[in-house]
């Protein structure tokens, strides 16, 4: 860093004017020159993304026997939840060395009790909701389709607050080593808008992204004003640290190819990594990879 300088600028056709001393000076405090790290050098450095699924078990999905709701399994072609969580994991799956993946379910009706529950995990197992592999993840959720009861109401902020405590305990480290991605389908607008976004808002400060991606042909208006690609999200009088959201309708795809809508809603991630361990946390790649020897 170069502190205190100080430049005096002369015009060169009123130096030689008498009285003439110059035109002004600039003072430059300080200056400091920083490293900006891509999201390649991170990931080539050590840093996981950590997939997340949380799936909406809701009334308003529809009777999964009844070939017309979200969640029918029996049609030759994958419902849209499935097709959802293989595009999106197939692609982050190379970047999760232990293939381990927390799957949750929210808005259903457990046995044997039947209360209803804002997040369980897809696999029955309380204690370790990991899934291994996306087949791991799809197994899961066909079970777990046949053995809850679809309910309500729409809240997404436990399993938000959840991964943000995972993303939390991660940043303690104080190293670009996991980074969360929480892939969250939904066939609906949330009821819990406000904790929702006051979840999202804490999370910003945490090395983790939300994906969110619409079910169905429902009108996902309010849904964009969780994406801050317009406007930086904010609540009573808090604001987010940075952009961590991704909103798109599945609709909008529905027609096109699973790598297209993978890399849609993944073409923000890079950045997100990046502005977390850059500009947030000040940390750069946990190693740097070996160049080899010059030819």
């Amino acid at each position: 860093a170069v502190v205190s300088t100080q430049s005096t600028g002369v015009h060169p056709k009123k130096k030689e004017k008498r009285g003439y001393r110059n035109s002004g000076e600039i003072v430059v405090e300080q200056v400091e020159l920083k490293r900006e790290f891509t999201f390649l050098e991170y990931i080539q450095g050590g840093c996981l993304l950590n997939f997340v699924v949380g799936i909406d078990f809701t009334g308003s999905n529809g009777d999964p026997r009844d070939p017309s709701s979200l969640h029918y399994l029996m049609s030759s072609t994958p419902n849209q939840y499935t097709q959802a969580i293989t595009a999106v994991g197939n692609v982050i799956q190379d970047y999760d060395a232990d293939q381990l993946y927390p799957a949750f379910g929210f808005g259903a009706r457990l046995p044997p009790t039947w209360q209803v529950s804002h997040q369980f995990s897809l696999n029955g197992n309380p204690a370790d909701p990991n899934c291994h592999g996306i087949g791991g993840i799809l197994a899961a959720y066909h079970q777990c389709i046949n053995s809850v009861q679809l309910y309500g109401p729409t809240n997404a902020s436990p399993i938000i607050n959840n991964v943000a405590a995972m993303a939390r305990e991660a940043a303690r480290t104080q190293q670009a080593k996991d980074y969360y991605i929480l892939l969250l389908l939904t066939d609906g607008i949330l009821t819990d808008m406000a904790q929702t976004i006051q979840g999202i808002i804490s999370a910003s400060e945490l090395p983790m992204s939300v994906i969110i991606v619409g079910i169905g042909d429902a009108d996902f208006t309010d849904m964009e004003r969780l994406d801050g690609d317009d406007k930086v999200l904010s609540m009573g009088g808090r604001k987010a640290k940075r952009d961590i959201v991704q909103f798109v309708p599945f609709a909008d795809f529905k027609n096109g190819s699973s790598a297209r809508l993978a890399a849609h809603v993944l073409k923000e991630i890079p950045q997100q990594v990046c502005d977390m361990y850059n500009d947030v946390m000040h940390v750069g790649p946990m190693f740097q990879p070996f160049q080899g020897p010059m030819s």
